[in-house]
């Protein structure tokens, strides 16, 4: 259970507050009250012989960092029967990922600073004896201080080289986009593995797109986007630079981080100002930094001066690629044959060092889509047309009638009183003895029925606007997977003007899930015999199928970015799957096993996304969340299971402020009823109480508020 503030933990340090939650225990903000400075403690709370190990060696690694890049453990301790606990350095400030979020691109010069200070801790790291290897060095673990330094944080998958073994020290676990090909298998990783992952975090600042993943790439399937064709403004060595570290094979890249940092400070003018032994960048904002806008690209004209003992790299380009000692990797891996190789990192933190987190706010990612030639560096994702009102928790906001003959009972969306999440929420419901849609406010009161279609309808979902709703029917009751014979029907909010959203359908349509600008549906079709998925354009009246292999796909949930779909596709077993809008570049986004997967739901935030989980022998599913960066890496129960809350949770929806849960439970393993908890798993509180078979709730988001 996590630890409440005002806990004095080890008779030394109070607990401020919680800075993030994970599967495997929280991260706190705490007070040492004997030195009366802050600091962060990491827990782990399952203390199983292999998680303990992994924890304390964890701990071991860091106890002697003594560098200015590099967060330091201060103390460690195991209290029995509860926990075991890192007490560090409390480093302030924004990671990378949420700075490349908030500006788009990264400035070229900062892009530059922030490599050069990773450079001189990695060299820190491999010149230790004996050598330490990260393994996981992305955006989101590099944090920027107030004062402008990069720090590298999260050891958790840290390997220490003795010797010729092979064996690690942490997880193995891999970042698509971010890890090099010798980190998806037993091919043994090293001191290069970092240069490369540094490499695809820099060209992910520069341009703000994730590269293709090293796999993809090392089997012949992708190339790299080149840099410059990214961004024209980028130079052509610091381009050259960057590429030559994402080089597939080890030795094309740079043997050391001492060599990258000299070729990237080559870009850097005016050298001899960089006084300070380590390198600074524009600190986040509030706290005394220039405003955004000030920050500007580094300047470029007679071209910078080079330090004297640095040469110019040869562009990656000209090089040849060596493929062909991958292609036996590839084959296994392709064919299932690694899987158990994979030890998956278990998500203390969400993969977050204690010193990560400020707030437990869900991160943005990349666009991990590859770009066409119209998408520059420049670009990011477009925002939804209708964005979903956040209203203050005092504050109740009623739609103003769009015409004289608009109904009276059209319904209000309040603020529950639970906090957080504005709007309505519909469900399905056989209360008056067929399938219909209800709504409700989002604390359950007033509870209305919406339609009464003969067939009855169900699987409700709201439109972006919240004028909408797409249903199906007809729906005699629940199905898991596929509704036989159905059609997708669209009606205003208020239930009226019920009608099919294609005029020619032969059936087999469910599961509607609405583009974030609201010109699209995407939807599970049997039409062509298997469940497939597809989209219909609203605007322009035509429907595309997505789908493209031979199995069963379904339950689509479209990314707020607008460019891919997460679903569910179904082999042997459910498992979550990632795909573009055209059905291309797909991957598995939820872990192996002996499970079945459902109900997808992505987050606003264009990151998280939540589903269930249930055994193969019974369905009493669970609830997870990942964020979509962080794919491949153990999931987050929520809640944590030391919480105690077993109780089943399907069918899950996102408030449109992504910070409250509401999902359909039955814990007396009969009635089905919709509740409501915040989005770590708390404060959970019943929403319907009527003894027939409530599920499918879907919150309704608030329309634009008229400011003028």
């Amino acid at each position: 259970m996590a630890l409440t503030p005002g806990t004095l933990l080890n008779k030394r340090y109070q607990i401020e507050s919680i800075l993030g939650q994970g599967g495997m225990g929280a991260v706190y903000r705490a007070l040492d009250v004997n030195l009366a400075i802050p600091v962060a403690v990491k827990e782990n709370l399952f203390l199983s012989e292999e998680y303990a190990r992994q924890f304390q060696r964890e701990a071991n690694i860091m106890a002697s960092f003594r560098q200015n890049n590099l967060p330091r453990v201060v103390d460690y301790f195991t209290i029995e029967g509860q926990g075991q606990y890192l007490i560090m350095d409390f480093i302030e400030g924004e990671d990378l990922r949420k700075r490349i979020e908030r500006l788009g691109v990264i400035p070229a010069r900062d892009v530059v600073l922030i490599g050069a200070a990773i450079c001189d801790a990695l060299t820190y790291l491999h010149n230790r004896q004996p050598p330490v290897v990260h393994r996981d060095i992305k955006p989101g673990n590099i944090k920027i201080t107030p004062s402008g330094d990069a720090v590298l944080v999260d050891f958790g998958l840290a390997k220490v080289m003795e010797g010729n073994q092979n064996t690690t020290t942490g997880a193995r676990a891999m970042t698509p986009g971010y890890s090099p090909p010798e980190q998806y298998g037993t091919a043994r990783t090293d001191v290069r593995s970092d240069i490369y992952s540094l490499g695809a975090t820099l060209y992910a600042a520069l341009t703000g797109i994730i590269p293709e993943d090293s796999l993809a790439r090392a089997t012949g399937k992708t190339e790299l986007t080149p840099l410059r064709e990214l961004d024209q403004k980028v130079s052509r060595h610091l381009a050259d630079t960057i590429e030559k570290s994402l080089e597939v094979e080890p030795e094309d890249r740079f043997q050391s981080a001492e060599e990258f940092k000299e070729q990237l400070l080559i870009e850097v003018e005016n050298l001899a100002e960089l006084s300070r032994p380590h390198y600074v960048v524009a600190p986040p904002p509030g706290n005394g930094s220039a405003e955004e806008g000030e920050q500007q690209p580094m300047k470029r004209g007679t071209g910078p001066k080079v330090p004297s003992a640095a040469k110019k790299v040869n562009s990656p380009h000209r090089q040849p690629k060596k493929r062909i000692r991958w292609l036996p990797l590839a084959l296994l891996i392709l064919a299932g044959g690694l899987a158990a190789t994979f030890i998956l990192r278990p998500d203390w933190a969400n993969a977050v060092m204690a010193s990560v987190f400020v707030t437990s706010t869900p991160e943005p990612t990349l666009d991990a889509v590859k770009p066409t030639a119209q998408n520059t560096a420049t670009q990011t994702p477009p925002e939804p047309t209708a964005l979903p009102v956040v209203v203050e928790p005092t504050e109740i906001l009623t739609p103003e009638p769009t015409s004289e003959t608009q109904p009276t009972n059209t319904p209000i969306p309040i603020t529950p009183q639970l906090g957080g999440g504005t709007g309505e929420i519909a469900f399905a419901s056989d209360r008056t003895g067929s399938m219909q849609i209800w709504s409700m406010n989002s604390d359950g009161s007033n509870q209305r029925q919406l339609t009464t279609v003969t067939d009855g309808v169900c699987q409700p979902a709201w439109s972006p606007d919240g004028m909408t709703l797409a249903v199906i029917s007809p729906c005699k009751q629940k199905r898991n997977q596929f509704y036989e014979g159905t059609q997708i029907y669209l009606l205003d909010a208020d239930g009226t003007n019920f009608r099919p959203m294609m005029k020619n359908s032969p059936g087999g349509d469910f599961d509607p899930s609405w583009s974030w600008d609201g010109t699209k549906i995407a939807f599970t079709s049997l039409r062509n015999g298997t469940a497939h998925i597809f989209y219909y354009d609203l605007v322009e009246g035509t429907l595309s199928e997505v789908s493209n292999s031979p199995s069963a796909d379904f339950q689509p949930s479209w990314a707020p970015d607008g460019k891919r779909l997460a679903f569910v596709s179904k082999k042997n077993y459910n498992h979550i799957f990632i795909m573009s809008i055209t059905g291309e570049d797909r991957m598995q986004f939820s872990t192996n096993g002996n499970v079945n997967d459902l109900w997808p739901e992505w987050a606003f935030d264009n990151q998280l996304i939540i589903f269930s989980r249930s055994k193969e022998s019974q369905f009493y599913p669970w609830l997870l969340g990942l964020n979509y960066e962080d794919r491949g890496s153990e999931e987050r129960r929520i809640p944590i299971l030391t919480s105690g809350d077993t109780d089943p949770k399907a069918s899950a929806s996102l408030s449109p402020d992504a910070k409250w849960i509401i999902y359909e439970s039955w814990p007396d393993g009969r009635n089905h009823d919709i509740y409501i908890m915040d989005r770590d798993g708390y404060n959970q509180k019943r929403l319907t109480t009527d003894p027939a078979f409530d599920f499918d709730p879907d919150w309704r988001p608030l329309p634009i508020a008229n400011t003028q």
